[in-house]
């Protein structure tokens, strides 16, 4: 799917090509790749973001993520990057969640730690155009179609709102949103 995707292979060489030490495209654009795949949608959802997540435990200043991410818009201007640190997410999470977090140690970890298991997936390109996968939960969820919290981070009351929010059903009509 992912090698099908022009759009989402430029993006992930777009990525490789910033040098970084640990990273991958994730969350909700490999989930919208998946499962229009599995929906048989001809054209691809729109992507509120292609979240980009990388992690360098030493430089933690959100400039350095705007850097990444205007040379990224810079290479692909058509597609919406967000660039996040997440090494970095334990400075900014509780004013913008409400209860603070414990740094994180790895790209590893830190997709672990993502809202649904579904979405709790990356995807990095090497030097020689391999594709790795990170998928600390497995791949169930997504390919099944199955939304479930994850709760070593979200609250209930978020897995909620995301939920409303993202219109998984609407979306996807075969999609399962388990309830909490």
């Amino acid at each position: 799917m992912v090698r099908a995707a022009p759009w989402f292979m430029a993006a992930l060489r777009a990525v490789r090509d910033q040098g970084l030490a640990s990273w991958c495209i994730g969350a909700g654009a490999v989930r919208n790749l998946v499962w229009d795949h599995l929906h048989g949608h001809a054209v691809p959802s729109p992507l509120v973001d292609v979240d980009v997540a990388y992690f360098d435990g030493d430089d933690l200043r959100p400039e350095s993520e705007r850097a990444i991410e205007a040379r990224l818009r810079a290479a692909h201007p058509s597609l919406p990057w967000e660039v996040i640190n997440q090494a970095a997410v334990h400075c900014w999470f509780e004013a913008h969640f409400g209860h603070a977090v414990e740094p994180l140690r790895s790209l590893d970890e830190a997709i672990a730690s993502w809202p649904e298991y579904a979405t709790s997936v990356g995807v990095w390109i090497d030097d020689q155009d391999r594709l790795h996968v990170i998928a600390p939960h497995g791949l169930d969820d997504l390919f099944s179609m199955t939304v479930r919290r994850n709760p070593i981070r979200g609250s209930v009351e978020t897995y909620r709102q995301r939920c409303a929010a993202k219109r998984y059903a609407e979306r996807w009509p075969r999609v399962r949103v388990v309830a909490c």
